[in-house]
């Protein structure tokens, strides 16, 4: 939710000012620990083919098994606690390609949007009115008027800084726009809901081809972070994020949780369109796609910790924005306190002060534990991924906080296997080249205006 600082804090002012009229009381996060209670794997591992159909146990076992090549992890039993908590199947048959960045990734969506037929759907929580927010709005302005179907649902408080105009521009051209929860009760008349936003970024084009992950449409994303870069520091950067581009028969379920949110707003018809076209296999990632919002059962949360909690080998996180409730520091404790190689890359410049002084107030107990910290420097980091023992990789909007476990619409994708873990790692270590260590003894020397910091941002987290 925190990109672009002015928004986050325009939303705070907002909550501060309107109180108890539109706050829903405190939530809680489950105990994934003793889910089902307790918890146990599902009967039988769910992968479904590009047909929909689910497989055979022993093409299950042996496709998993295929995916471990050098490595004695259990994957089958993993993937059946995972499907317990989330209620959700594995999709067999996807090409995933991992795109770092602005550049990358807005030049491989622009080219999917240039070769649309029939639709193009875009979810994101920020469009700005910005060079590259107008050329992205250009582009789908040309499309609609040859032809092919646009939808676009944009969260209210994300655009809140994008002038009117601009929306109604892309509207005279034709195509359809939801505003997700506007900020104007009135609009929403008796289904109000200020703290409940969509974070989601999500783009379907003809129904084959998906993108998701942490980039919105901005400016911020016009230059590299110098992520695999040789250039150094003193040139300008943009933000380092992650995105992914999806085909085969997972691009369904993108395309199905961006119909399903749109639908809940009942405000407004999505352009006709062939939205769900058969799909054939694209390639051979087993994917678990998870989508969640304030109404649902915190799925990502769920295997999130999960995950966590069965790791063995490893635990590399990429958090742009962390403030970890209870159960997720105890489950990196304890995993580090058990032998597992537990590091986390966080920010190091930040968009949002606030947010950055919560997270460290987390420092002391996670270092004390052997967890290994570090703070990426060269760019403002908004990347939110994990890869655990090599073979659990997740890519999404989620950041590791309340906020998006509770509050937002979120959405992330989850890939099994050491192939597409050894790329997700690669990108990691890459990113440990640009970060500085916090260590204990470093951390303890920080001064007192730091440590109040901590404590005051600490203090308001639940609303970060």
């Amino acid at each position: 939710m925190h990109a672009a600082c002015p928004n986050i804090f325009k939303m705070l002012r907002l909550l501060a000012l309107l109180g108890p009229l539109c706050l829903p009381a405190c939530a809680n996060l489950p105990n994934v620990q003793y889910v089902d209670k307790p918890l146990t794997p599902a009967a039988q591992v769910s992968i479904e083919n590009a047909r929909g159909n689910k497989l055979s146990q022993a093409r299950v076992k042996a496709m998993l098994d295929r995916r471990l090549r050098n490595s004695t992890i259990d994957l089958r039993a993993r993937a059946a606690l995972e499907e317990a908590v989330t209620g959700s199947p594995l999709i067999a048959g996807n090409s995933v390609t991992l795109l770092y960045d602005g550049p990358q990734t807005m030049n491989a969506m622009m080219a999917t949007i240039r070769a649309a037929k029939s639709h193009i759907n875009l979810e994101t929580y920020i469009f700005d009115q910005d060079e590259l927010g107008l050329k992205f709005a250009d582009l789908l302005i040309e499309r609609q008027r040859e032809g092919v179907a646009v939808n676009i649902m944009y969260d209210s408080v994300g655009t809140i800084g994008t002038p009117d105009a601009f929306f109604d521009r892309m509207k005279q051209a034709g195509i359809h726009l939801m505003p997700f929860n506007p900020i104007n009760p009135t609009k929403r008349f008796g289904s109000w809901e200020l703290n409940s936003r969509d974070h989601r970024k999500i783009l379907v084009v003809d129904g084959k081809v998906a993108f998701t992950g942490g980039v919105n449409i901005s400016d911020t994303y016009s230059r590299s972070s110098l992520f695999r870069s040789k250039s150094r520091p003193g040139q300008k950067t943009g933000w380092r994020d992650t995105h992914i581009q999806i085909e085969g028969p997972a691009v369904a379920a993108l395309q199905a949780i961006f119909i399903d949110g749109w639908e809940s707003q009942k405000a407004g018809d999505m352009a006709e369109g062939d939205y769900f076209p058969p799909l054939s296999n694209a390639g051979d990632r087993i994917l678990r796609v998870l989508a969640s919002s304030p109404e649902s059962d915190h799925e990502i949360y769920r295997a999130y910790v999960l995950a966590m909690q069965q790791a063995t080998k490893s635990i590399y996180l990429t958090a742009a924005y962390f403030v970890p409730d209870i159960q997720i520091v105890n489950a990196l404790k304890q995993s580090a306190a058990r032998g597992v190689d537990v590091r986390l890359v966080l920010s190091g410049v930040t968009d949002s002060g606030l947010v950055k002084h919560a997270g460290e107030s987390y420092y002391d107990d996670l270092l004390a534990s052997g967890v290994k910290i570090f703070q990426l420097n060269v760019s403002v980091l908004h990347a939110k991924t994990a890869v655990i023992d090599g073979v659990w990789s997740t890519v999404g909007s989620t950041n590791l906080d309340t906020r998006s476990f509770l509050h937002n619409n979120e959405v992330n994708v989850i890939v099994l296997g050491e192939a597409f873990g050894a790329s997700m790692e690669s990108a990691f270590n890459e990113d440990l080249r640009d970060s500085t260590e916090i260590t204990r003894a470093s951390w303890s020397e920080r001064p007192l205006v730091s440590r109040i910091k901590e404590f005051a941002a600490r203090s308001l987290e639940y609303w970060l």
